[in-house]
């Protein structure tokens, strides 16, 4: 599937339009309408998409159960139709001066006169045996991902903390079987209205620190408590820490506000940073965007710069 030649360090030129660091959903939407509109662009792609873990992505009109890795190769093949260059590197670094600045892992730096972030953010799991091993087969995050597939199945939702309640909730939509694990969280911890919700969903509640899965001929099939006891399970949901990739936004000054999944840029409706000529889409923007909210925010943020170089050129021709 994959037909792009990729470039290679020593072939970037210095000065580009538009830098876009991030090569998944968000960074190749943008780069798509960067490169249709006759920018020079270039991708920074350092390869660790977020949902590399899943065999399929759902709910992407016309691109339901598509495997990721297939999406990005589209994405790929579209954006050099239009002369859209993409290096296999790692921006290491960002500064602001004559334009701005990106140092690239390879040892090169190149300059852009605007700069789109989206490189997302990384899942930390809870340090549960099996659970890393198991993530995006049978240990799922996110019900509208993955909640189809696994239907009236014996879910165990494993808490990471008192939102764990909102997930056993949520995740009651697509089976009538299902127990939340506490964990590591207390019972005193959970509201009253948190209790009478999980029992008019039916959701049974199991304290106890949760030691490891039972998995018999790769599939899962059990949660097994410290005390010794088992619950047999076939899907273990879980909440995975997020933590926010924003090293370069931070390098930048960019404002961040702190949300109960992370510190995250403070944007306009385009992705504007407080930073300007910096922008960011998908996750790097928010811990909740799917697929198809990074492609859309890629896009918007893209037409966004746009406007505002054509805007920015014609205001210095005025000038002069």
């Amino acid at each position: 599937m994959e037909v792009v030649t990729v470039t290679q360090n020593k072939d970037l030129t210095e000065n580009y339009d538009v830098v876009v660091v991030g090569g998944g959903a968000a960074g190749l939407s943008a780069a798509l309408v960067l490169g249709r509109s006759r920018l020079r662009t270039l991708v920074v792609d350092a390869g660790e998409p977020r949902n590399a873990p899943s065999d399929h992505m759902q709910g992407y009109l016309t691109r339901d159960g598509m495997a990721p890795a297939e999406f990005l190769a589209l994405g790929r093949e579209e954006i050099a139709r239009y002369g859209v260059e993409l290096v296999r590197d790692r921006a290491v670094d960002v500064s602001r001066g004559e334009g701005i600045a990106v140092e690239l892992a390879g040892g090169r730096t190149v300059r852009a006169r605007r700069l789109i972030v989206t490189t997302g953010l990384e899942d930390e799991l809870p340090t549960v045996p099996g659970v890393a091993e198991r993530f995006g087969r049978d240990v799922l995050h996110c019900p509208f991902c993955h909640g189809w597939e696994v239907r009236d199945e014996r879910f165990g939702v494993l808490a990471t903390s008192p939102l764990s309640v909102h997930q056993a909730l949520m995740v009651s939509g697509w089976s009538d079987d299902v127990t939340l694990f506490l964990h590591t969280v207390a019972e005193e911890e959970l509201s009253d209205d948190d209790l009478r919700r999980l029992a008019a969903a039916g959701v049974k509640v199991v304290p106890g620190e949760v030691a490891g899965l039972r998995v018999e001929d790769d599939r899962l099939t059990g949660v097994r408590l410290a005390d010794g006891t088992e619950h047999d399970r076939s899907v273990v949901f879980t909440a995975p820490r997020a933590v926010p990739r924003t090293g370069l936004m931070e390098r930048l000054g960019a404002e961040l506000q702190e949300t109960p999944f992370g510190a995250y840029p403070v944007v306009d409706p385009t992705g504007r940073t407080t930073v300007p000529g910096v922008w960011t889409a998908g996750n790097a923007m928010g811990f909740a965007e799917q697929v198809v909210h990074a492609a859309s925010g890629g896009y918007r943020a893209a037409a966004a710069i746009v406007g505002d170089l054509i805007m920015s050129d014609l205001d210095a021709a005025v000038a002069e």
